[in-house]
């Protein structure tokens, strides 16, 4: 006979604390595994269910019960990827018996290709800053070392001056599951850090943000939707009419190496992919832009 069950909201708190101690995971992934399965013990309680009497139609109804209220393919797919880790977890600890979410599947989700932007737009966008206020000059350290160095947003609102290394031109990035990578800096985007340095030294810095590299004018480490809103800005004064996101810098910068000719192994690396997989999206993209560059070149073509 297994443990007692305990109420939703220890076995909550018991599986978040095996997410970060034992998985390892970040923040973010935590909470987002945490409201996924804080979503299906919401929809037991509608049905009079208890976690250790769930069994597969259960399961199939509540993911049918999320399609209907609008829920996305994609989202509905991470919904149930989180079920899973839970009840793996649960029979781990002996809470549960057999594992209902064994022959449950998710909705099929077809791999989209990321919007990528051309170098012409990112020079656009970079050339609308208005570089005579303290703003306009951490906004293009901030544009350059997306693009230049393909952080997530998460990973650049975090970044450290004391894990910039000027003089051997990389810096030390804090990633997914408290890992940490090495990526090189171009010059252009250590001229601009350094630009940027030179001004923050006249902004009073908040206690506890003295290492945080990009801060508001008040001293305060840039949330995740400020710089947001500093790229989707940008794209806009640019003219660029494609949906823009921090994101997106990421994914021209891992495009842009590939097209010219970087290993994907050593785009893997740079971006803190775990598994080559992650990485292979942007062979989509190359095969597209070798298929172009072959019609245009190719002489046959050229008749």
């Amino acid at each position: 006979m297994g443990r007692i069950l305990p109420s939703g909201d220890i076995l909550l708190d018991r599986y978040t604390m095996h997410l970060s101690l034992e998985r390892g995971m970040s923040a973010n992934t935590i909470e987002a595994y945490r409201e996924d399965v804080r979503k299906l013990l919401i929809y037991c309680g509608s049905e009079g269910l208890t976690v250790d009497r769930i069994v597969l139609t259960d399961l199939q109804q509540f993911a049918a019960a999320c399609y209907d209220l609008g829920i996305a393919a994609r989202t509905l797919a991470r919904i149930i990827s989180g079920i899973k880790s839970f009840f793996h977890w649960l029979i781990h600890e002996d809470y549960i018996d057999a594992d209902p979410t064994q022959l449950l599947e998710g909705p099929r989700v077809g791999r989209k290709l990321p919007e990528v932007l051309s170098i012409e737009e990112i020079d656009d966008m970079i050339d609308a800053i208005d570089m005579t206020k303290f703003e306009g000059v951490r906004n293009r350290a901030i544009m350059e070392t997306l693009y230049g160095c393909g952080l997530r947003v998460s990973e650049l609102v975090n970044l450290e001056i004391s894990r910039i290394y000027a003089a051997e031109q990389y810096i030390i990035v804090h990633g997914k599951g408290d890992k940490e990578r090495l990526v090189p800096m171009a010059q252009t985007t250590l001229d601009a850090i350094k630009d940027y340095l030179e001004m923050r030294g006249d902004v009073t810095i908040k206690p506890g943000e003295d290492n945080i590299l990009f801060v508001s004018r008040r001293g305060r480490r840039l949330t995740r939707m400020m710089v947001y809103y500093i790229v989707s800005g940008l794209a806009e004064a640019a003219g660029v009419n494609k949906e823009i996101s921090p994101h997106t810098m990421r994914h021209s910068f891992a495009t842009h190496l590939l097209e010219g000719g970087a290993n994907l192994r050593a785009i893997q690396q740079m971006l803190g992919h775990e598994s080559i997989s992650t990485t292979e999206v942007y062979l989509h993209i190359d095969r597209t832009f070798l298929r172009n560059e072959i019609l245009q070149h190719h002489p046959r073509n050229a008749r």
